[in-house]
């Protein structure tokens, strides 16, 4: 292997270390604004650096013999550049993806109001029984209690959040 494709290899192993440094680190080294984004933030930059290199390193290597001296230099970087222009893009894209993505919010109280679900321990008159409600796509199991006892398997509709584990039920059976 020549010289030229030990440098372009270097230079790829540079922009992997960039990327790992970026994955540690996350924000911290972004150039210029912390909120650096596009092609200044350290991702696209580990991208372009490490695609770079390896992609002319490549192209070094699958160049022929016939092509001497700055040629070949020029021909390999000239590749690894081009090619490094999509890696770069995509790390962008891939970043910006991954920063925007929708993530659902913190169950709260209100969140509860209106829920339905089903009388799993039976409810006494007075005290608390167990109901299984669907929240958000979710089966969650909460405490709860009623105004009139309640058998299990009863279907419910939540009317109240008492605390973070418990809540007030009422029944939405028909044959009652």
């Amino acid at each position: 292997m020549d010289s030229l494709t030990w440098a372009l290899l270097i230079t790829g192993g540079v922009g992997v270390a960039l990327l790992v440094i970026a994955l540690v680190l996350g924000e911290i080294l972004n150039l210029g604004h912390v909120d650096a984004d596009g092609p200044f933030s350290l991702p696209a930059i580990a991208a372009f650096v490490g695609g770079a290199g390896f992609i002319g390193a490549l192209a070094a290597s699958l160049l022929p013999d016939g092509i001497t001296g700055g040629g070949r230099v020029v021909a390999s970087v000239g590749i690894g550049l081009v090619g490094a222009t999509p890696l770069a893009y995509g790390a962008i894209r891939l970043t910006r993806g991954l920063m925007g993505m929708r993530t659902d919010g913190t169950l709260t109280d209100t969140d509860l109001l209106g829920a339905q679900g089903t009388v799993i321990t039976a409810i006494p008159g007075t005290g608390y029984g167990e109901v299984r409600l669907t929240v958000g796509g979710h089966q969650l199991k909460y405490s709860a209690r009623a105004p009139e006892p309640l058998p299990a398997g009863t279907p419910v509709f939540v009317t109240d959040a008492l605390s973070a584990t418990a809540v007030e039920v009422v029944s939405t059976a028909f044959d009652r």
